[in-house]
């Protein structure tokens, strides 16, 4: 079955994700990971088809077994990590857009917080397509990394899916967060009123994650942890 533009309207996630997951053909700093969120498996299929169909320069593309914590379908695609990597990625997305009829899209890199604009420039400033720089870039993508940042917490589970951030405890209900900022502590700026009647919140959300330092701000939640601080609302 041919796949047509705007097959996919409203079935492919508008954020993609660059090197947050491992690569089955070989070592990661040869091969660049990029992964997509589609809301059912038959269209995830469909999308895996046209990229394996319709990209030469693509080393392997597969879809998840199952469904995700999240609810959808990754796709996964694998390229190899050289001087055309950059406009190889814009080239996908491209299609992926029209597929999908989506003129614009976000990705987040090395499952940081922060997602950026999909553009060549920013992908030229995120992407390493040297094998050597591959190393230097995650350690430094590793300061802004919502599995790090989490890592000491008491949590079983913690991703992100678009804006949304989702924590999971075991035996206990999942809870979430808009993604607000994240930075170093001293540089986040916070123009709400400290709350001081927040206390039973934080108290709960400290027993829930663990020893987090937590504030709130209006509607806003400040977590500290390594020098860093998190802004998140609660959803």
């Amino acid at each position: 079955m041919t796949i047509l533009a705007g097959d996919l309207h409203d079935l492919v996630e508008d954020i993609f994700e660059i090197d947050s997951y491992k690569s089955k053909m070989g070592d990661d700093a040869n091969i660049i990971t990029v992964a997509f969120s589609v809301k059912n498996r038959d269209a995830a299929n469909d999308l895996n088809e046209f990229i394996e169909k319709g990209y030469g320069f693509v080393l392997d593309s597969d879809v998840t077994s199952g469904e995700q914590a999240d609810g959808t379908y990754k796709v996964f695609v694998e390229i190899e990590r050289n001087r055309h990597a950059h406009d190889n990625i814009v080239e996908m997305i491209d299609g992926i857009g029209k597929l999908s009829a989506l003129d614009k899209f976000k990705f987040r890199y090395y499952k940081n917080f922060r997602s950026e604009e999909m553009t060549l420039e920013n992908i030229a400033k995120f992407v390493p397509t040297d094998p050597d720089a591959y190393g230097i870039s995650t350690n430094e993508a590793n300061m802004n990394n919502y599995k790090n940042f989490f890592s000491n917490s008491y949590l079983e589970e913690s991703y992100m899916y678009g804006n949304t951030i989702v924590l999971k405890k075991a035996y206990a209900d999942p809870i979430r967060f808009e993604f607000i900022e994240f930075g170093d502590k001293d540089q986040v700026v916070l123009n709400e009123t400290f709350d001081v009647n927040a206390y039973p919140e934080i108290l709960f959300l400290t027993k829930y994650l663990g020893d987090y330092n937590i504030s709130k701000y209006g509607e806003k939640l400040v977590f500290e942890n390594k020098g860093n601080a998190l802004v998140v609302k609660r959803i």
